[in-house]
């Protein structure tokens, strides 16, 4: 997609790295060439960061994560739009949203015009609601159907908008809308929580998702109690085979992150001296470092072709 905004071209799309595809575009009468080789399906773009998490496993922090860290970004001024994806509609009721149309059904589904609903400064999302847990039957017959969610995002969303990272809450399973959220992301990040059960489940997500040619960019632990001894072996056992993988930043079990939720508020406006707290604004600026590091790679990585 190209867009023309004040004789500037701004260059969006859908490149498959693994295949090394090259795209030629004249700007200004001067030709660049672009020659891209890098190792997953991404977006390459001059808009927003598109992240999803994700996790097969329930209960793990997912949706929690989700909140916090938009909420994080926009404590930061950044400007954040979250995407309900799950039928179970946690992040909408989270934050005290009760959707009488504007949902991510009435886009995906019915094809309904973009409506945004406002959490705060700098914050908004598109809640889900149950009716999209027939999502996936109406739309499995649909042409390209896996790309649903990215055209929205390219055509409407970002568009119209200016937001610098969509987050993307996806339901506990490998289904239709969440291999949406998998091809619209630029980084898929895998909350775990620090138990055997949750261990297990990341390596069968990893294996899982491998299949469709995507990668996992990053993980974080969730839930962490230092004095519980398998809390530790896990987080052990994590490093030691996943070091490359693991934000820095641990998420402390924190009570005030269970209450919030009641109250239809993030951990930043509940609880701001919270560990809770604490630990996600550690994590929202190791996130942005990450993203911001990537994307000067891949820009890198473009102008010396």
């Amino acid at each position: 997609m190209f867009k023309n905004t004040n004789n500037t071209l701004c260059i969006k799309g859908y490149f498959n790295y693994k295949n090394q595809k090259k795209f030629e575009f004249k700007i200004k009468n001067d030709t660049l060439a672009i020659s891209i080789s890098l190792d997953r399906i991404k977006f390459l773009k001059l808009m927003a960061q598109i992240i999803t998490l994700a996790n097969f496993k329930g209960g793990v922090g997912k949706t929690t994560s989700a909140i916090n860290i938009g909420a994080g970004l926009a404590s930061m001024g950044k400007k954040v739009l979250l995407i309900d994806l799950d039928p179970q509609s946690n992040l909408t009721q989270s934050l005290g949203v009760v959707p009488k149309e504007g949902t991510i059904y009435d886009f995906l589904v019915k094809k309904q015009e973009i409506k945004i609903t406002t959490i705060k400064e700098c914050l908004d999302i598109i809640p889900s609601s149950l009716e999209l847990i027939s999502a996936e039957v109406e739309l499995s017959s649909l042409f390209k159907r896996e790309e649903l969610l990215s055209t929205i995002i390219i055509d409407k969303i970002e568009q119209d908008y200016d937001y610098e990272y969509i987050i993307l809450d996806c339901p506990p399973t490998l289904g239709l809308l969440t291999i949406n959220s998998f091809t619209a992301s630029d980084f898929i990040f895998i909350p775990i929580e620090a138990e055997y059960l949750a261990l297990r489940g990341y390596v069968i997500l990893k294996e899982a998702i491998e299949k469709y040619e995507v990668n996992i960019d990053k993980i974080f632990v969730t839930k962490y109690d230092r004095r519980k001894n398998l809390n530790r072996e896990v987080y052990e056992a994590l490093k030691e085979n996943f070091s490359d993988k693991m934000f820095n930043t641990l998420i402390r079990d924190n009570v005030a992150l269970a209450e919030a939720p009641t109250e239809g508020e993030d951990i930043y406006t509940f609880n701001p001296k919270c560990n809770g707290a604490i630990d996600y604004l550690s994590l929202t600026k190791e996130i942005v470092e990450y993203c911001d590091a990537e994307q000067a790679k891949l820009e890198n990585n473009i102008t010396t072709k």
